[in-house]
């Protein structure tokens, strides 16, 4: 083989290896977008108060404004880390998949085609949780909507949305979840945001059975923190990269809520209620596939309360049952994957 042929074979071989395969980053969001309804009177669920006639005087133009401003926050969320922003959005405290609709179709939104899923659940404020994704990075397999139990006389409580779907070529398992409030106090609401992990706990240990390389996320307003006993005992997750073994769950938000920075704030004391918790399978450890880069709370500055009681909190939509011209009482959350493509 002459020199130059030699040489050439060499080139390829380098070019193919620097330039045949590309990284490309994944965003996975949650968002409890607070109370976002529309403003028809739904007789079936308790949402008068969001009505235009209601305490909070939620007329259609307040309705329009609710909307810009979640367009503004969701358009902006993974944008700093990607190309396409958001591949998977989980959503909260939404009335049905018409608000979720018309998200979707605000201006800031519309050119990404984002798909819906959502099932009307028993939640007597008729609140449920939702996914928005980007069809030309998630196909969807199937989806379900799994019932909290309750105990007798208690009030039912948000299903938990279950969606399989496809990454690439990788099946991606989540959940997306809002627990029982910690209304009457965190100690006495405890065992209901057990229960209600035991819902996702239960398919998860299924399908790590089946694959401990299984790729779970789990997603939602928990109204727990990192170090309660819902996640790191029922769900038994960790939150150092080493101590994560095969079938088991990572918990990045555990390093953020130890440096007191967090998702919601109460009493001038911060939580991160909003957690994306991920499986063994996307740690950066795992050659191939998705893989974990990142974790980040998306509080810009304009999404901050400048003035008044809240001052410093996030910029809620209503203030003392007066419009707040704000997003939401929680900043969300991303986690960002890397991947490989041609």
């Amino acid at each position: 083989m002459s020199k130059s042929i030699l040489f050439l074979l060499t080139i390829l071989s380098l070019s193919s290896a620097l330039f045949g395969q590309k990284t490309k980053t994944i965003a996975v969001g949650f968002y409890n977008l607070e109370n976002y309804y529309d403003t028809i009177n739904d007789p079936k669920v308790n949402d008068d108060e969001f009505t235009p006639d209601g305490a909070n005087a939620y007329t259609g133009k307040v309705f329009i404004k609710k909307v810009e401003n979640l367009a503004d926050v969701v358009s902006k969320m993974g944008m700093d880390k990607t190309t396409d922003g958001l591949t998977l959005l989980g959503v909260a405290e939404i009335e049905n998949d018409d608000v979720l609709k018309v998200l979707c179709n605000h201006p800031k939104l519309k050119s990404r085609n984002w798909k819906t899923v959502h099932f009307q659940g028993p939640d007597e404020r008729g609140v449920d949780c939702g996914l928005l994704y980007n069809p030309a990075l998630f196909k969807v397999l199937t989806a379900q909507s799994l019932t909290v139990p309750v105990d007798s006389g208690d009030r039912p409580t948000r299903d938990v949305l279950y969606v399989a779907g496809k990454i690439g070529n990788e099946v991606v398992h989540v959940f997306v979840n809002h627990w029982p409030s910690r209304r009457g106090g965190e100690s006495a609401t405890r065992e209901k945001r057990k229960t209600a992990a035991r819902v996702s706990k239960h398919i998860i240990d299924s399908l790590m059975q089946i694959d401990p390389m299984t790729k779970i996320i789990n997603m939602g307003d928990l109204n727990d923190d990192p170090i309660n006993e819902s996640i790191t005992v029922v769900l038994g997750t960790k939150w150092k990269i080493d101590e994560v073994q095969k079938g088991g769950l990572y918990n990045p938000w555990t390093s953020f809520y130890k440096k007191g920075i967090g998702t919601t704030a109460y009493q001038d004391s911060w939580g991160i209620f909003d957690q994306i918790i991920i499986s063994y399978g996307f740690l950066k450890r795992i050659s191939g596939g998705l893989q974990y880069q990142e974790a980040e709370i998306f509080n810009r500055n304009f999404m901050i309360e400048k003035f008044g009681q809240y001052k410093g909190y996030p910029k809620r939509s209503y203030s003392n049952g007066v419009w707040n011209d704000g997003y939401s009482d929680h900043y969300p959350t991303i986690v960002y994957f890397k991947i490989k493509v041609d």
